[in-house]
């Protein structure tokens, strides 16, 4: 998310108090999920032949860690709910103290993207809350805070990647070389949380890392035969960068190799924002024309999808007020209204965006801020207008 300052690796403390019936639910789980280093191009066959162990070893531990924290979660979220067909979840960023419940419910945004989880370090195929070892996949991380957005009648979302992870080499399919590791880093999250769909945010050095993305497609056809054998519902979404003309070309690559490897995407989620191009732009007709230009490419690749279903398969997200290229790029409450009107209308299948926190006016004039929108706005504005688009 954001191409300059997106995701900045805040060590996240929590300050979530926790029910205690949770804290022994986690305890129970247990946390321990191992950690493997990539090989060098160098390196000799023995320690090559190390490091598969080390990543097949990693696999096997997520998938034990995976499996106990299934059987400690609450039976309501062991088989999952499927989101909303359309579905408004603005991202929320995991990397400060916050907590996802409070703000959903001070928001009434009943549906939120949780950003981000990455490896520790590059060469791990361990997956953190924003990358920090004091709070990994497991109930003592969320896990109350997700409880509490369901029995309000809402889900979340975990998001993969972000810009400091894909710059810096901490998105797991960068990091981890190891298919069946990064698959079952994956189901390890599905499990924990009990959630229906997975976020992936892919771009920076992610969108050219071809053996990354190889990997990532790869564990994600992995996951959907896993969720296939075991009567699970698993969907994937793909938030990449565009222009107002369409994807970029390493966009593109990402979905044809996802075309290739057979693993189906979702919903492709496009960043319509930060185009960094010195022109001025009027923020929702670019969004509804990129969408647009989204739509012709899903055609191409997806012939047989009905204008319908490739419609469901778009997702916008937009940074509200000013974003980090500055006020040429100003993304208005106004403009909230048009785009949320045109997407109820088309019937795409997510409306999104960065970030929850935000959705106020506490910085009037200050571009690209984690906290507030820059504009003159009541708190919540955007959020109260996104909501409605959220139907079954």
């Amino acid at each position: 998310m954001s191409r300059s300052r997106l995701l900045r690796a805040i060590p996240r403390v929590s300050t979530v108090t926790f029910g205690a019936a949770l804290l022994s639910l986690a305890a129970a789980a247990g946390t321990a999920t191992a950690a493997s280093a990539a090989p060098a191009n160098n390196a000799p066959a023995n320690s090559a032949a190390a490091s598969s162990a080390a990543a097949s070893s990693a696999a096997h531990a997520a998938t034990r860690t995976a499996a106990a924290d299934r059987a400690a979660a609450p039976a309501e979220w062991r088989d999952g709910r499927r989101l909303p067909e359309h579905v408004f979840s603005p991202y929320f960023e995991a990397y400060t103290t916050d907590s996802p419940a409070a703000l959903s419910q001070a928001s009434g945004a009943r549906y939120l993207v949780l950003a981000f989880l990455q490896a520790p370090a590059a060469g791990s195929c361990q997956l953190d809350w924003n990358g920090n070892p004091a709070t990994p996949v497991a109930l003592s991380t969320y896990g109350s805070d997700i409880a509490a957005i369901r029995a309000a009648g809402g889900d979340v979302v975990p998001s993969f990647g972000g810009y400091a992870a894909d710059t810096g080499g901490t998105e797991i399919a960068d990091s981890c070389t190891s298919v069946p590791a990064i698959a079952a880093a994956y189901e390890k999250v599905i499990t924990t949380y009990g959630v229906t769909r997975l976020d992936m945010d892919v771009e920076s050095n992610s969108l050219t890392s071809t053996a990354g993305i190889d990997r990532r497609n790869k564990a994600i056809a992995m996951v959907e035969a896993w969720a296939h054998r075991t009567d699970r519902t698993v969907q994937f979404v793909y938030t990449i960068p565009t222009f107002v003309t369409g994807l970029t070309p390493s966009g593109l690559s990402v979905l044809q190799n996802a075309v290739a490897n057979r693993a189906r995407i979702d919903i492709v989620n496009i960043m319509t924002f930060d185009y960094y191009d010195g022109q001025p732009h009027e923020m929702a007709s670019d969004t509804i024309t990129a969408a647009g230009n989204l739509y012709n490419t899903l055609h191409q690749l997806f012939p047989e999808k009905s204008p319908h279903r490739l419609w469901s398969m778009i997702g916008v997200t937009d940074m509200i007020g000013i974003d980090d290229y500055g006020p040429p790029e100003t993304f208005t409450t106004a403009d909230a209204a048009t785009v949320e009107h045109w997407a109820a209308e088309t019937g795409i299948g997510e409306l999104s965006f960065w970030a929850l926190q935000r959705d106020n006016g506490g910085c009037p004039g200050t571009k690209g801020a984690d906290n507030c929108s820059g504009l003159t706005q009541p708190t919540w504005q955007f959020s109260h207008t996104f909501e409605p688009f959220t139907r079954r």
